[in-house]
C-alpha cells in the first residue's frame, strides 16, 4: 500500500520542466491581455496547513495526494476527505491589500491562498501565453492547475511565468501562497516604519504573445549626447535572427537592426529634431519596435540629466528639485494605492504644491506611477527598501536587493521622468554597508549610466559646536547627489533652533535634502508650539526652508510627506493612531497650513530657476 501511495505522489509531483521563470515582460499593458483583476477567493492559513503536511516537509517536495492547497481539490463524493475549500471560502479584490479589507486581517501577517478561476483560449496556433503580476507582498508561490510555476521574493517588483503548456480552455485554477510575514535577513528587514500591507497588491495579467516575440528593449538618449538614441531591443523565442525596424513617425525615422543569434540588436540613431523632455515640456514621441514576428509601441521621452560640481543639469541646464515624498497609500481609504486613478490622485496633489519632483519612499511603487509622471513633466527618485538596519553582512541579504533593483531598473527604464536611482534610506555606517551600498551603485551603473545615483544618508551633530550639523558618509563618494534626511525641529529641538543650525557637508556635489519635517493632526489648531498643531508645522516649515536656504550646494528638497499614512510604529492616541501625521495632507484629504507654505516656496523657487 505504501509503494502505491508513493507512485500515486509522483504522479502528482506538482514540477512542470518545461515552464522557467522569465525576464519580466515589458510594457505589459501594449499586449493582447486579459485581466484577472477582481474577486479572488481567499484562505487564512498561519500555520501554513496548505503548504506544509505534519512533519514540516513542504507538499511541494515531498507531495501527498492529500495534502497541498495548490492541487485545489474537490472531493469526489461525501466520504472523500478534504479540509479545505476555495469555493466555500470568502473574496478579497485583487489588486488590493488584506489588512484594509478585512478587520480580522487588519494586523495579520503570515499566510494567505488566493485562488482564481478562469477560462482562455489562445487568439492563434502558436503563440505563447504568460501570468504577469505587478507586485505580491512579500512572497509568492504559484501554482496553475496544481503545478508549481515558481517562487518570487521581494513585495515591490514585477514578475511572470509562462504558461503555455499548462492552460486549459476551461476552469484553469491559479493559486497563490502569500506569505507578508517580515524577517531579518529580508529587504526590507523587520523594522520599518510604513504598514506591511499584505497581498497581491498590483494587477494580475495573462498577455499572449508571439513565438518569438520582443521581450525587452531600451530606447534614450545616449549618455553625454542631445541628439543621439541609443539603446537595444532584445527577442526572446526559437527564431531569434530577426531585422527590427525602429520607427519614431513624429521624428521621420525609420532604421532597421539585425539581431543576433541570441537575440539582441543593438540600437544607435541620430536626430537633430528632438525636442526634448522636462517638466515644462513633457514631450513624448511615439516610437514603434517592429520584428518579423512581432511590434509593440510606447510613448518615450528623450532628456538628459547629469551633475556638474554642485549643480544638477537637466538638459544641460540647471534645475532646482521643489518635490514631495510619498508613499504607496490612498490616505482617503488607507490603504496600499495600486491603480491609475490612485496615481492621478497623489501626483495631482504634488502637482498643486507645484512640485517637478517626487520621492517614492521607500520601495519600488507601482508602474502607473512613472508613466504618469512622464505625461505631467514631474520627475521622480525611485528607490529599493534597504532601510535602516538590514543584514549588510548577508550576502543573501545583498542577493534580494540586487535582484530589486534589477526589477526596478528594468521595468522603469525607459520612462524620462525616473531621474535618481536611490539605494538606500538612513543605514547606519559600517564597513559591512558601505561595501553593500558601493556594490549595488556599481551594479545599477552597470544597467543604467544614463541616471544619477544617490540614497537617503544621515546628518550628526558635533561634540564641540552644538549648532553644528555635520553630513560626512564614506558611502558619499560613490553618489552624485549628496541626500540626506533631516528634522531640526521635530526630532532635534523646536523650531526656533533652524535659526541658530550651520551646516557642513565637504563635497563638492549638488545637496538635495530627502526629508525633513514634523507632524501635524489635522485640524488640530493652536499656538506654534504646540506640538501636533497645523500651527506648530507650520512655523516649522518657515523655519526649516529658510534654513536649507543656506546651504550653498543646496540644490532640492523632498519634505517628508504628502499624506498622512499608516505606521504600526504611531501609537499616541487621540493624535496618531496608527497614523504617521507628517503629511503636508490628512488623511481626509484636507491640505494642512504648512502646504501652503511649501507651495509658496516652490512658486518662488521656480521664479529663480526660470
Amino acid at each position: 500500500m505504501k509503494n502505491l501511495l508513493f507512485i500515486f505522489a509522483i504522479f502528482l509531483l506538482p514540477v512542470c520542466p518545461n515552464l522557467r521563470s522569465q525576464t519580466t515582460i515589458i510594457n505589459i499593458g501594449n499586449r493582447t491581455t486579459i485581466s484577472l483583476n477582481g474577486r479572488w477567493n481567499y484562505i487564512v492559513d498561519p500555520y501554513e496547513t496548505g503548504y506544509y503536511e505534519y512533519r514540516y516537509v513542504p507538499f511541494d517536495k515531498n507531495p501527498n495526494p492529500w495534502g497541498g492547497f495548490f492541487l485545489d481539490k474537490k472531493p469526489k463524493d461525501k466520504t472523500d476527505l478534504i479540509e479545505y475549500s476555495f469555493d466555500m471560502s470568502p473574496t478579497l479584490l485583487v489588486p488590493g491589500d488584506w489588512n484594509s479589507q478585512a478587520e480580522k486581517l487588519f494586523y495579520y501577517e503570515g499566510t494567505v491562498w488566493y485562488r482564481k478561476v478562469f477560462d482562455y483560449e489562445k487568439s492563434k496556433p502558436g503563440n505563447r501565453v504568460f501570468v504577469y503580476f505587478g507586485a505580491v507582498n512579500y512572497e509568492a508561490d504559484v501554482y496553475l492547475n496544481g503545478k508549481k510555476l515558481g517562487k518570487h521574493i521581494g513585495g515591490f517588483t514585477p514578475f511572470n511565468y509562462e504558461i503555455t503548456s499548462l492552460l486549459r480552455d476551461k476552469a484553469n485554477s491559479l493559486v497563490v501562497k502569500v506569505d507578508n510575514k517580515r524577517k531579518m535577513e529580508g529587504v526590507p528587514t523587520l523594522n520599518t516604519d510604513w504598514w506591511n500591507y499584505g497581498g497581491i497588491t498590483r494587477d494580475v495579467i495573462i498577455a499572449e504573445v508571439p513565438a518569438t516575440f520582443i521581450l525587452d528593449y531600451s530606447i534614450r538618449l545616449k549618455k553625454g549626447s542631445n541628439n543621439e538614441i541609443a539603446g537595444f531591443v532584445k527577442l526572446d523565442g526559437e527564431t531569434k535572427n530577426q531585422k527590427i525596424h525602429i520607427e519614431i513617425p513624429e521624428l521621420e525615422i525609420s532604421s532597421e537592426f539585425t539581431c543576433d543569434v541570441n537575440g539582441h540588436a543593438d540600437i544607435h540613431i541620430s536626430s537633430d529634431k528632438m525636442d526634448l523632455w522636462s517638466p515644462g515640456n513633457p514631450k513624448l514621441y511615439r516610437v514603434n519596435i517592429i520584428s518579423l514576428s512581432d511590434s509593440i509601441s510606447e510613448r518615450i521621452g528623450f532628456r538628459s540629466v547629469e551633475t556638474s560640481g554642485t549643480e544638477i543639469l537637466l538638459n544641460n541646464k540647471p534645475v532646482f528639485l521643489r518635490g514631495i515624498c510619498i508613499h504607496e497609500e490612498n490616505a482617503l481609504r488607507g490603504g496600499r494605492a495600486y491603480s491609475e486613478v490612485d496615481a492621478q490622485l497623489l501626483l495631482n496633489w504634488a502637482r498643486e504644491l507645484n512640485c517637478n519632483y517626487v520621492r517614492l519612499a521607500h520601495y519600488p511603487h507601482n508602474e502607473y506611477m512613472a508613466r504618469l509622471a512622464d505625461e505631467m513633466g514631474i520627475m521622480v527618485w525611485e528607490e529599493i527598501p534597504v532601510y535602516w538596519t538590514i543584514q549588510f553582512d548577508n550576502p543573501e541579504t545583498f542577493g534580494l536587493a540586487k535582484k530589486q533593483l534589477s526589477d526596478l531598473i528594468h521595468r522603469d527604464k525607459n520612462r524620462a521622468s525616473v531621474i535618481i536611482w536611490s539605494m538606500a534610506n538612513e543605514t547606519p555606517l559600517s564597513g559591512e554597508r558601505n561595501s553593500f551600498l558601493k556594490g549595488l551603485v556599481e551594479h545599477a551603473r552597470s544597467m543604467d549610466d544614463t541616471r544619477l545615483v544617490s540614497a537617503a544618508m544621515e546628518a550628526r551633530g558635533d561634540k564641540n559646536d552644538p549648532n553644528l550639523r555635520i553630513v560626512e558618509d564614506p558611502f558619499a563618494e560613490f553618489v552624485d547627489v549628496i541626500s540626506f534626511n533631516e528634522y531640526v525641529g521635530w526630532y532635534d529641538g523646536l523650531p526656533e533652533k533652524c535659526n541658530s543650525i550651520t551646516w557642513k557637508i565637504p563635497y563638492n556635489k549638488p545637496v538635495i535634502i530627502s526629508e525633513c519635517g514634523g507632524g501635524a493632526l489635522q485640524g488640530m489648531h493652536a499656538d506654534a508650539l504646540t506640538r501636533w498643531s497645523e500651527e506648530y508645522q507650520e512655523d516649522l516649515y518657515k523655519k526649516t526652508l529658510e534654513m536649507l536656504m543656506k546651504i550653498p550646494q543646496f540644490r532640492g528638497v523632498s519634505p517628508w510627506i504628502l499624506c498622512d499614512f499608516r505606521s504600526p510604529r504611531r501609537l499616541l492616541p487621540g493624535i496618531q493612531d496608527g497614523w504617521n501625521r507628517k503629511g503636508v495632507i490628512g488623511r481626509n484629504g484636507k491640505k494642512k497650513k504648512a502646504f501652503h507654505i511649501l507651495k509658496d516656496f516652490y512658486d518662488q523657487a521656480e521664479m529663480r530657476y526660470r
